[in-house]
């Protein structure tokens, strides 16, 4: 795949933007400088033209016509001049005139500006009309005559003034435009340096290396401090879901490895000498006990791999409701309730859909109700309370047992966590039970929690989002377990 640079794709577009902006500015200055050439060219025109006027004189005849002196006059060899009075009568014009008279171009008595080509070349025209009167002091103020002047002179020079302004600023905008990618590509080099000091550490990340540090620049850039602390968070997790999954790795490697030597042993045991029918029955009854056990905790283990590792789909497509689940488990270890001299009262109000498998709710109603059982010492009662709220369904399961130590709550949902003396193996369990019932409640978007006090009992409290059905008034069916005597 192709990869692309982001300074690259940030140079160029700048360097892009301020090229159509040079050619603007360019085009602009091109404007102005040939408004400005021109003008200043008919100023020019506009001088010589009125010292033709002012060269035409009195001839000093008897028809007080005028005549062109040119006494004085220095014109350049190259501009074109005619001079006529009212009449139309010639007064003189230049010697590489050429074209039509001074009345067929410039007729009326405005002044104006022309354009034309003479002997293949490209001249401006002025055309000034003036007034000379010959002899002012006479009666009457004198004969007014009317003249007019048509003055050219080549434009080349306004063109080559435009062009050079033109050049001047295209090579300006051109080395500003090598100045500022320049100029980019070092400030971006060292804008980027964090970015860069940041991957680089996160290169060090290996799967003997967790710890991850962001460079003090990347945390000091206002830019780059989120991704820091996201990385840094999401290097975090990771190491701690590493970590507990080494732990798993090693506990259930302890677990298996501990239940086929029992099963190992019970075997040896049996063919160190001849044994009777009974005592082999009795051997194969306690190998086949063993791998009961066995059998339970890879069964357990496959349960919580397919709770934390099912799809999107799978879940959108379980939906069943967890009250069925809950006084199907009620029902289901009322026997055990029994036994134990344990009452179990069972509060619920109304259908309670959640997004669960029903065989998923059961699994999680029947762990919580199993631990508080165990757990609870005869005579005592287990509270299990149902509760649909606007939006959640809330599942409240207490015992009244020894509790569970502060400092080993935090860990009762990590696998084969049995910290706590009163809940060891004696119980029966094998410590995938709440990390199995945390794995179902996350799946499904909700939250479970343990509030325990020693010598005051557990609190398993599951908050679920509820898929459907409103909540209804609060019944309390009680399911009584009455303790033997």
């Amino acid at each position: 795949m192709k990869r692309h640079s982001l300074s690259r794709r940030l140079i160029s577009s700048v360097l892009l933007v301020e090229l159509v902006f040079a050619v603007a500015v360019i085009a602009l200055a091109a404007v102005y400088e040939r408004h400005s050439q021109l003008r200043s060219f008919d100023i020019m025109l506009q001088g010589r033209a009125d010292s033709l006027l002012g060269a035409v004189q009195d001839a000093e005849d008897q028809g007080d016509n005028v005549m062109l002196d040119r006494t004085g006059l220095q014109l350049p060899s190259e501009d074109v001049y005619e001079v006529r009075d009212n009449g139309g009568r010639l007064l003189g014009r230049s010697a590489n005139w050429q074209g039509p008279d001074a009345h067929d171009v410039a007729p009326g008595k405005d002044t104006r500006i022309y354009q034309t080509k003479i002997n293949g070349r490209h001249y401006r025209l002025l055309a000034l009309h003036g007034l000379r009167v010959v002899d002012p002091g006479d009666k009457g103020g004198g004969t007014p005559r009317h003249i007019l002047v048509v003055y050219g002179a080549r434009t080349s020079h306004v063109w080559h003034q435009v062009r050079n302004a033109i050049v001047f600023f295209s090579l300006s905008n051109l080395v500003l435009l090598i100045v500022t990618g320049v100029l980019m590509a070092w400030l971006l080099h060292r804008g980027l340096a964090p970015m860069r000091q940041l991957a680089a550490e996160a290169e060090n990340i290996s799967i003997h290396r967790w710890s991850f540090q962001p460079p003090e620049s990347a945390v000091e850039t206002r830019e780059l401090a989120p991704l820091a602390s996201a990385l840094t968070a999401a290097m975090q997790r990771l190491e701690a879901s590493f970590s507990q999954q080494r732990r798993f790795v090693s506990d259930a490697a302890h677990e298996l490895k501990t239940a086929v030597a029992v099963v190992k042993s019970s075997l040896q045991l049996l063919a160190m000498r001849q044994r009777t029918t009974e005592e082999y029955e009795a051997g194969i009854e306690v190998s086949l006990g063993d791998c009961e056990r066995i059998e339970e905790i890879v069964a357990r283990m496959l349960t919580l791999a397919r709770a934390e590792h099912s799809t999107t789909a799978e879940e959108a497509s379980n939906t069943s409701d967890l009250t069925v689940a809950v006084v199907a488990s009620a029902v289901q270890f009322q026997s055990m309730a029994e036994v134990r001299s344990v009452a179990i009262a069972l509060a619920t109000s109304g259908p309670a859909f959640v997004p669960l498998s029903s065989e998923e709710c059961a699994l999680l109603c029947s762990n919580l109700l199993l631990n508080a059982l165990q757990h609870s010492p005869p005579q005592s009662e287990v509270k299990v309370v149902l509760q649909p709220k606007l939006g959640w369904v809330d599942l409240h399961i207490e015992d009244q047992g020894d509790g569970i130590d502060p400092t080993l709550l935090p860990h009762v949902f990590e696998r084969f966590s049995r910290g706590d003396p009163s809940r060891s193996r004696n119980t029966g369990g094998i410590g995938l039970g709440l990390a199995i019932c945390k794995a179902l409640v996350d799946k499904a978007g909700g939250t479970i929690a343990l509030e325990s006090e020693r010598g005051h009992g557990t609190l398993a409290s599951v908050r679920l989002p509820c898929t459907s059905g409103p909540a209804a008034s609060l019944s309390a069916p009680v399911l009584q377990a009455t303790p033997s005597a």
